[in-house]
């Protein structure tokens, strides 16, 4: 099964070569930069690995969108630019879709830092994405080509894109969550506060299950880098 990792970046400078080294080591058959206009040197250090660079509008959303139009393999890892995956997850990813049974899923998720606040933080994240079936995109979502296309790819929303889409890939095939872990940055956590960033998260997953327009919901999270 051939596999695309698609990255979203936008001023991604300071990650961008850790994860690349890291994906590199996993031998995935396409890497797909997906850049939404950065300033930095985003795009100097991606032209460092053997990417395909594209660009488009900003919003995360539409640059996924952008790299899996681009994308040739039957299996789509949308991965963010401050998150890794071990070679044992990546490896039972591939085996599980290669079954033919599932649609699509996620990881596990684990915020690299040594606080014990942002590890229960993750162990509740990992509840809650098992109890609700609700996986967000830094659990790396990975999904087959075809399923993709057949749901019109993700809406152009400006946040909570990964909620939705999760949401409907469900309704096509059995989806499958890994216990296997995205090891994601706390940089956000770090610079807002555990609690504050803990808080505004989870008002606003919860606002948007219920129906609050996700325009309103993106002046609550600023963009930051």
């Amino acid at each position: 099964m051939k596999v695309s990792v698609i990255i979203p970046t936008l001023n991604e400078a300071s990650s961008l070569a850790r994860t690349l080294d890291h994906l590199l080591l996993l031998e995935p058959e396409e890497i797909i930069i997906s850049d939404g206009g950065s300033s930095d040197d985003t795009r100097e250090i991606a032209e460092r690995y053997p990417v395909h660079w594209v660009t488009g509008p900003s919003g995360r959303a539409c640059q996924m969108n952008t790299g899996a139009s681009e994308a040739t393999g039957e299996l789509l890892l949308f991965l963010h630019a401050d998150t890794v995956l071990d070679r044992a997850g990546y490896c039972q990813m591939k085996a599980s879709m290669r079954e033919g049974s599932w649609v699509g899923g996620a990881f596990s998720l684990r915020i690299v830092s040594p606080q014990k606040s942002l590890r229960l933080i993750s162990h509740l994240a990992n509840f809650r994405a098992r109890a609700l079936k609700l996986a967000y995109g830094d659990q790396a979502i990975f999904v087959t080509a075809k399923t993709f296309n057949q749901l019109d790819g993700f809406q152009p929303l400006p946040i909570c894109e990964d909620l939705d889409f999760y949401k409907r890939l469900q309704s096509e095939g059995k989806v499958l969550l890994l216990r296997h872990k995205a090891n994601t940055s706390a940089r956000r956590w770090e610079h807002d506060g555990v609690f504050f960033c803990t808080l505004r998260n989870t008002l606003i997953a919860g606002a948007f299950l219920l129906g609050c327009s996700p325009r309103i919901l993106s002046r609550w999270y600023p963009p930051r880098r």
